[in-house]
């Protein structure tokens, strides 16, 4: 018996190491099999997402803005229908949009499976600039004149330019900056505000003229206006705040 187990036994572990060797040799064939159904794969999902109509822009939606803004934004997109979502140019777009005055800021979302989305904010009117022919010019908060109209948007203050020289954008942030320092109960008392350039901006407070000047040091400002007004004086001069001017 135990002669016929010995040769079972020195079979069986030659056997096994034929298999070993076997699976030996066969490891890197398999690893390359792997490797190249891991190529496959990604090539396949490249080509899905780039190159496929399965993942194209199919729609465009528009946000943040009002309804009647939605289609000329869209017309202005000019985004490519058809085209794979992953290919469109978003810098393109948010370029070709954001040439709309009207708009301060302009983002491009990709919304999976197929649609594009731009993300849009409008200007907000901080104040109307009246210009010597009698137009009236909206501009936001940053100086910057974006549209025309015929009347002033309730609760915006209207000033006046004194030339159309006046009315470059660094003049006109003067403007913003002299506004939007004034207080509600200053404000309400100013009849009128002239731009003349970004150094000089006048305004009449009661019959006071106030000589504010550019934008520099807006509170000191302010304080000595305020100081000022409590005495008659038909002007006030605080273009220089070191040296304040009444007469």
């Amino acid at each position: 018996m135990s002669g016929r187990g010995t040769p079972r036994g020195l079979a069986s572990s030659r056997d096994r190491f034929q298999q070993r060797a076997t699976f030996a040799r066969r490891r890197p064939l398999r690893l390359w099999g792997y490797a190249a159904g891991a190529v496959a794969v990604v090539a396949l999902l490249v080509w899905l997402v780039a190159w496929s109509p399965v993942l194209a822009v199919r729609s465009v939606e528009v946000v943040g803005v009002p309804e009647a803004e939605v289609a000329p934004i869209t017309e202005l997109a000019r985004v490519p229908m058809g085209e794979p979502l992953a290919r469109v140019d978003t810098r393109g777009v948010a370029a070709r949009v954001a040439e709309r005055a009207t708009l301060a800021d302009v983002s491009i979302e990709r919304s999976w499976p197929s649609t594009l989305v731009i993300h849009a904010s409008p200007r907000v009117p901080f104040l109307v600039v009246k210009n010597p022919q009698g137009q009236l010019k909206v501009v936001d908060e940053t100086g910057v004149a974006y549209a025309e109209v015929t009347t002033a948007p309730k609760g915006v203050p209207v000033v006046s330019a004194a030339s159309d020289a006046a009315l470059s954008q660094d003049a006109l942030a003067t403007a913003v900056g002299v506004v939007r320092v004034l207080p509600d109960s200053l404000q309400r008392r100013v009849s009128a505000v002239t731009v003349s350039s970004a150094n000089l901006v006048t305004m009449r407070v009661g019959r006071t003229t106030v000589v504010w000047g550019g934008v520099a040091e807006p509170e000191r400002k302010l304080a000595i206006v305020q100081a000022l007004l409590r005495t008659p004086h038909a002007v006030i001069d605080v273009s220089a705040p070191n040296t304040p001017v009444t007469r």
